[in-house]
């Protein structure tokens, strides 16, 4: 029997299968190798199904169908594990069952004995209790809203999990509006880090995510108040994509932008306090908070680390504008490239952080960008040292690995464009 790319492809989503359940079964053990080599070989395996997808112009809807029922299975077999019991998604809980009980998440530290009396068993362990929440009122409001409905981790990670299933059929629209295979869906449905960081931890990124992608997606069908909108909601969860504001330029009206301004205003009208806008412990994260981060401990060396992390937004900003100038609309690659160039220079840069370059890591121009989004997972390394009591520290050689694997992808591509550009084209999918 012949061996066709739909056989391949199955072959490689069974491979992610066993792989990541071996992985979910140990969950607890992050870091450790009995969870590292399964990521790693579902990371490879990875890999090579994305180069099936740049090699067949058409996949069946067969095929693409049952990708997904495969993701949805390994997504299953994180959703039932507990995450850690200091993940994030503690704070989360405890933030919104705060407003819940009428207090301001930005002004309350968990550490507080006055505020002993608060938690729950889901939140005493929650990490950093020292600080007041960092997240910005949009993530705020979403965990109220889930906490209204259940208050329970479990609650967060299936609504996370919604906002992921959501993401798929927004990334289907936006291929079949761009005229690329429905195939490419399984890139972002496939991702290694959509199963851990997601359906594992549930990091609140992904809701982050999916109204970026959403914005994205409007202004493809020309739907600006919806595009300028979505894209404020998505920086009012974590400010990661306000680098890409210059990609809206003479794309949205000013009266959707100013519309966009004010609904960002009016989500912090419930957490002012005295007329001040809370920052919570945004000041004490740029400060104090440092992982994976070697672009800014080098300029930490030689200026302030506020001029470190506005440096950092720059170099997003800065990406965005020479995009914008580039292109007359913006292909989904433009999205991805400047929250990179920012992420590069973060003080800290988590494997959840990358959750919103998936969406829209789909092109020959961004595979670099895929190869960075696997060779962080060796940090989970960290885990394991904390465990055993070492520093919060990445070790030199993962840095290595993470960022000379990202050098290497970028140059080889950018070579390979620069001499054979009619042979490299990546899939179609201008804004038009």
């Amino acid at each position: 029997m012949k061996i066709t790319p739909s056989h391949r492809l199955y072959g490689l989503g069974a491979v992610l299968l066993v792989a990541l359940t071996i992985c979910s079964h140990n969950f607890n053990r992050r870091g450790e190798p009995s969870f590292l080599i399964p990521l790693a070989v579902a990371g490879f395996a990875y890999l090579l199904a994305i180069r099936e997808l740049f090699s067949t112009p058409q996949f069946s809807k067969r095929v693409v169908v049952l990708g997904l029922v495969l993701a949805a299975l390994w997504h299953i077999q994180f959703l039932r594990m507990s995450p850690g019991m200091d993940d994030d998604i503690h704070r989360y809980v405890w933030d919104g069952r705060v407003q819940r009980l009428g207090y301001n998440p930005y002004l309350l530290v968990p550490s507080d004995p006055a505020f002993a009396a608060l938690h729950t068993a889901e939140t005493r362990t929650l990490n950093n209790p020292e600080v007041p929440s960092p997240y910005p009122p949009g993530a705020q409001l979403f965990f109220r809203a889930v906490m209204a409905i259940h208050e329970s981790v479990f609650a967060l990670k299936v609504a996370f999990m919604i906002c992921d299933a959501a993401i798929v059929f927004v990334v289907l629209d936006f291929l079949r509006l761009t005229r690329q295979g429905a195939h490419w869906v399984l890139a972002y449905a496939w991702h290694p880090l959509l199963a851990t960081e997601v359906a594992g931890s549930g990091h609140v990124d992904i809701l982050g995510a999916l109204l970026l992608l959403v914005s994205a997606t409007a202004l493809l069908r020309r739907w600006r108040v919806v595009a300028a909108v979505a894209f404020v909601l998505a920086v009012a969860v974590k400010f990661i994509p306000i680098v890409l504001l210059p990609l809206y330029w003479k794309r949205v009206r000013i009266r959707d932008a100013g519309l966009a301004v004010i609904v960002f205003a009016l989500l912090y009208v419930p957490y002012l306090n005295h007329g001040h806008i809370p920052l919570g412990s945004l000041g004490a994260y740029v400060q104090r908070f440092r992982f994976n981060d070697p672009v800014f401990a080098a300029l930490e060396r030689v200026t302030a680390p506020q001029v470190a992390a506005a440096l950092a937004v720059l170099a997003g900003l800065l990406t965005a504008i020479w995009l914008r100038r580039k292109t007359a609309e913006s292909p989904a690659d433009a999205f991805a490239w400047p929250m990179a160039a920012s992420l590069l220079c973060a003080p800290v840069v988590y494997p959840w952080y990358l959750l919103w370059l998936l969406p829209f890591v789909r092109s020959v121009a961004t595979l670099p960008l895929t190869i960075w989004t696997l060779s962080i997972i060796p940090t989970y390394y960290v885990w394991h040292l904390r465990a055993l009591g070492r520093p919060w520290v990445v070790p030199d050689w993962i840095l290595l690995f993470e960022y000379v694997s990202l050098a290497i992808a970028a140059a080889i591509i950018f070579l390979r464009r620069s001499t054979r550009p009619a042979a490299l084209q990546c899939p179609a999918n201008p804004l038009e």
